[in-house]
This record gives structure tokens, sequence and C-alpha cells, in this order.
């Protein structure tokens, strides 16, 4: 559907390089990355509001490289709504088919279908000042699906809206996206964006894009250690791997731990997901083959979540529900055991 090859753009503060992208009809893609990484630049190439350095754009099996951005048919929507104030909410969405001189009975009818499917039709007569946040955000969507897009940008939608807000349009989001089939490229930061939304995850990183995939894949078996720490990996740590009884064996400052994915004799990083560390008072008896005693040096309550550090002889953060931690009623000091499968270290 949208193919980008060796984009290129240099604007001092932001920068692509070399990025190459295909996009399949019908997919949400999601971009992250660290502010100026280049994700809004990369959506306002492909729109067309700057031209690429080098490079090209290809729609469809069509170039558009050089192609206006009215003649493009990708609509853009910004975490600032961008709404018309001294138009009402009807004559915002309509707005586009207005200036493709369409006829106003078959905008009436497009704008108030698309109204519906956002929830917004009892509000057309209202000006944008009146709505709440998550209602400019709704008519500003609209007013981009009303065009019947051929792809639809969203660069951070949802990050001026409330928590509540967001929740509600990010599960609208889904659900507008199963019944339009509209193929989406959306930035954000929210990691909970990324596993209710995407079909598949992109990582930016200073102008490149340096891994693509679902994203279980991308957060669970980073492929570098900038990747690792974005993704809150948190357990990361340097050593060398070898083998022994016929499983992977890193050697951490003196530790071993055994993985599932180490090849060969080399110096590598492991990596270890903080939910995927069990936590006990006792021994625990599994078949992981990774178990460790250690004491606790540090508990922080994120409310929902409570993340624990261990030092084992090496420090390890493991993160458990707020009705686990109680259930272990233990404290900074005291001593616990750690368990986790040696299919649960990755390695790169």
């Amino acid at each position: 559907m949208l193919h980008t090859e060796n984009l290129s753009k240099d604007m001092g503060e932001f920068i692509l390089r070399n990025v190459t992208l295909d996009i399949t009809p019908g997919e949400y893609l999601v971009i992250i990355g660290p502010t100026g990484a280049g994700k809004t630049i990369l959506l306002e190439t492909i729109a067309g509001f700057y031209p690429p350095d080098s490079g090209k754009i290809i729609m469809d099996g069509r170039d558009i490289t050089n192609i206006p951005p009215k003649d493009r048919n990708i609509c853009m929507v910004y975490q600032d709504y961008m709404l018309f104030p001294h138009l009402t909410v009807e004559e915002n969405i309509g707005f586009g088919l207005k200036t493709r001189k369409k006829d106003p009975e078959y905008i009436r009818k497009k704008t108030v279908e698309m109204a519906r499917l956002l929830s917004i039709d009892h509000l057309l007569h209202r000006k944008p000042e009146t709505l709440s946040g998550g209602e400019q955000q709704r008519a500003a969507i609209a007013r981009s699906l009303v065009m019947e897009p051929n792809l639809l940008l969203l660069d951070e939608p949802l990050s001026a809206l409330d928590g509540q807000t967001r929740d509600k349009l990010r599960t609208e989001l889904r659900r507008i996206h199963d019944i339009t089939n509209v193929t989406v490229v959306h930035i954000t930061h929210n990691f909970e964006e990324v596993f209710s939304l995407a079909d598949r995850v992109a990582i930016m990183n200073k102008g490149e894009i340096v891994q693509i995939g679902n994203p279980d894949e991308v957060f669970r078996k980073p492929e570098s250690e900038f990747i690792a720490s974005f993704t809150g990996m948190e357990n990361i740590f340097k050593g060398s791997c070898s083998h022994q009884d016929g499983i992977s064996a890193i050697k951490i400052d003196g530790h071993i731990v055994y993985s599932a994915t180490c090849l060969g004799e080399r110096e590598v990083y492991a990596t270890i997901r903080p939910e995927d560390i069990l936590l006990s008072k006792d021994p625990i008896v599994s078949s992981a083959r990774n178990s460790f005693k250690g004491r606790i040096t540090d508990i922080k309550n994120n409310g929902m979540v409570i993340k624990v550090t261990i030092d084992v002889g090496i420090p390890v953060v493991s993160i458990m529900t707020r009705r686990g931690w109680d259930e272990l009623q233990m404290n900074e000091g005291e001593e616990v055991y750690l368990t986790f499968k040696a299919s649960a270290v990755h390695v790169f």
C-alpha cells in the first residue's frame, strides 16, 4: 500500500536517515521513539508537507514523492486538534468535502454519518470552544475520515487528553479502524496504545527505524541495548556466552544465567523483562533453570504494580501486581528468592 525507499530529510534539529518502510493495506502501524527521533518529520514527509532530500514514496504502486499534499489523499491529525474556531462541528467535519466541491446534500449526509461513527452527532451545531478535549479530537478524526483517505496519519492524537478520556478514545480508535479498515500510522509515547492498537510497532532513533515487528516481538526480543532500555526492559546485563549441559550459559559478573537463545561463544547482552521474574520467600520448586537468593534493596509503589530491586550479586528488577506483593508482605533488607525461565532470557 505504502512504500518508502531510503527516505532522507535533514532539517537540522530533526532528520530522517534512509528510512525504508512497507505498510500493508488496512494495517495499524504505531511508531514510537524518544523525542527528536524523527517520528513527526517522517509523517509530514509522507503527507507531502516537506519534500525529501532523497528517496521515494510509493503509494498503491504510484510514485507520489513530488505530488502536492492535496493530491495524495492522505489525512493527518495532530494532538492539538487544529479545528477552525469560527466553524461549527458540522462545518469542520465537512470542510474538506466542501473544498472538493462536493454536492451540499452529499456533504451533509457524509458528515452526519461520520459524526455518528465518532459519537458526536449530537454536537454538530456546536463551536469547538464549547467542546471537551475528547470531543474536539473526535471531531478532528471525523474531519479526516470523512475524506475516505488512503492513509490516515495520527501524531500523538491522545496525548493532550486526560487519562479516562484517553482510554475511551483509544478503544474508539480500535473500533473505528475495525469498521473502516483505513490504513493508519500512529505516533505515540504511550506503550498502552502500542499494545491495544498496533498490528506492528516501529521504533525510531536518530532518524532511523531501528526495529519493527509485532508488539510482543519488539518488546520481548529487542535487537539492541537502546531498544531494550527504551521499551522498559530494565534488566540488561553484559556477559559472555558459553554452553553447559546442552544449554547456553551466560557469565555475568561471576554469576551464571541460563538462556535458551544464546548461540555461540561470544560477548552478549542478556535481557529479562521484570514481569517474567517470580519472587518468593522460600525456594521455588519448578523447571525454571534460573534461581537466585538475594536481598531487597528498593521498593517502588507505582499504584497498580510494585517494582522491586533485588541484589543477588547483580541488581535485578522484578514487577509484581499489588495483590501479589500484599500476599508476599516483604520489606527492604529482607531476603527473597527469585526465579525465571531460560526462555525468558533474551540475548543480542
